[in-house]
C-alpha cells in the first residue's frame, strides 16, 4: 500500500514517540506501508525540520536531520509528477502534497489537517483517503491485522 504523508506528520513522528504518527513512520521503515516521495515535498520536509525553532523543540542536530532526509530517500518511492494538479488550496504546500499523492497513486494522505487539504480544493479527492495519523491506523488495523 502506498500512503503520502504530509509533513506535519513526519514533524510529529519525530516529536513523540508514542503516537500514530511514529507509528506510521515505523511502518514505513519496516516495509509494511510504501511511503511516495517527490522532489518538492522532500524539500518541504528538509526545510521543516532544519528550522532553528524545530530543531530546537525535536532536539534534533544538522547530523540528525541528514539520517532523516537519507531514511527519507531510501525508503521513499521517487514519484515524478509530470504536470501540476493544481487544487488550489490556500497553502502551496499542501497542492505539493496533494499532487503528490494523486500522482503516486497513493491510497491514502495521512495528515493533521484535513480540513485544510479539503476546503476550496477545485479537484475531487474522493479516490484518495484523506485521514488522520489515528484514523489511518485505525483503517490499518481493520484491515490487515
Amino acid at each position: 500500500m502506498v500512503v503520502t504523508i504530509d509533513t506535519n506528520v513526519l514533524f510529529q513522528a519525530f516529536y513523540s514517540n508514542t503516537g500514530a504518527s511514529h507509528k506510521i513512520v515505523r511502518m514505513v521503515r519496516d516495509g509494511e506501508i510504501e511511503m511516495a516521495i517527490s522532489v518538492p515535498v522532500f524539500q518541504e520536509y528538509q526545510d521543516v525540520l532544519s528550522r532553528p525553532e524545530n530543531r530546537k523543540l525535536l532536539d534534533l542536530k544538522q547530523s540528525d536531520i541528514d539520517s532523516i532526509m537519507d531514511f527519507v530517500v531510501t525508503v521513499g518511492r521517487v514519484t515524478h509528477i509530470p504536470y501540476l494538479w493544481r487544487p488550489n488550496l490556500r497553502d502551496e504546500a499542501d497542492n505539493m502534497v496533494i499532487e503528490l499523492a494523486r500522482s503516486s497513486g497513493s491510497q491514502y494522505l495521512i495528515t493533521k489537517n484535513i480540513r485544510d487539504m479539503t476546503v476550496d480544493s477545485d479537484l475531487m479527492n474522493d479516490d484518495i483517503g484523506i485521514v488522520t495519523p489515528g484514523d489511518f491506523l485505525g483503517i490499518w488495523r481493520k484491515r490487515w491485522e
